[in-house]
């Protein structure tokens, strides 16, 4: 097995497992990763971000109701025969693109709805002893370069465990898992303690860790010692925070724009911004927009 310091990040976990009550009835037949914004689904928003870092396999920890997904990034060769019988190579690209013949997508099965910390767990014979990223589809993330090659490029120089932070206004720290550490440069934390959704008056900062991180595997036997945390799941804020014992972990203000797509209004405001930046659609909604806002 190769020293962790030789390797570089290939595979991303996808935890893709959860309900969407919050979209009901959108996701009562439908993984609410394949919630639309503007063209594409969530979960695609995600896997580019990890392919432009340079990862190639993308893990799926899936449940039920989910074959949405797989379906997606399968080939779909009715689809494409009528596209092509109909000489339409544009829209043949544009679904080719969906899955770039360098990646590979594996799916595996969450058969309990046991938290984030668990979903990651099942995936660890998948990533066979190397540091791996997770990306939550939920959080659609936008920067340039994307967020994840930003903090891949990190990795090269740290080695060690990173997670995504963002400033969250004080009275919301209960809703994320919150830091505390030490400043080494604006943008990098060393994280000294790590808690799962506090109240605002016993918050350690207002640095909120968003959906992104690069973990080294030492982190899965801290997963396994676990009881279960906040909400009675097994929390992979918990198992991070127990990794601060043996091993450094930062956290990186990313530069880019998050959004909550988890839920409703911050998929509303992903639509509206994202549709405004399109290069086919932007000017003309844009306008639109401004004609609604009485500009």
């Amino acid at each position: 097995m190769h020293n962790c310091n030789q390797q570089a990040i290939t595979k991303a976990i996808f935890p893709v497992a959860g309900l969407g009550t919050r979209f009901l009835p959108a996701t009562k037949a439908s993984p609410k990763e394949m919630l639309v914004v503007v063209d594409k689904p969530l979960i695609q928003y995600a896997v580019e971000e990890a392919y432009a870092a340079g990862i190639r396999e993308m893990i799926f920890v899936t449940g039920r109701n989910k074959r949405a997904i797989e379906d997606h990034f399968d080939t779909a060769y009715e689809l494409e025969a009528e596209l092509a019988a109909h000489g339409k190579d544009d829209l043949i690209a544009i679904v080719n693109a969906i899955k770039p013949d360098d990646m590979e997508c594996v799916y595996i099965r969450q058969s309990r709805a046991l938290g984030l910390g668990h979903a990651v767990l099942c995936a660890e014979h998948l990533v066979h002893g190397a540091p791996f990223a997770v990306l939550l589809a939920d959080d659609l993330m936008v920067g340039d370069p994307p967020i994840m090659q930003q903090m891949t490029d990190l990795f090269g120089q740290h080695r060690c465990s990173i997670l995504a932070v963002q400033e969250v206004p004080q009275d919301q720290t209960s809703r994320y898992g919150i830091i505390q550490g030490e400043t080494l440069t604006p943008d990098l934390i060393k994280i000294t303690g790590l808690v799962e959704k506090p109240h605002p008056s016993v918050a350690p900062s207002n640095l909120a860790v968003a959906g992104r991180y690069i973990l080294t595997t030492a982190v899965f036997e801290h997963i396994r010692a676990q009881l279960r945390g906040a909400g009675g799941e097994i929390q992979l804020t918990d198992g991070i925070a127990a990794l601060l014992g043996s091993e450094q972990v930062l956290a990186y203000r990313y530069h880019g724009k998050r959004y909550d797509c988890g839920s409703r209004l911050g998929l509303l405001q992903a639509s509206v911004d994202i549709a405004s930046a399109h290069p086919e659609l932007g000017g003309e909604f844009s306008a639109w927009l401004k004609t609604r806002q009485g500009i």
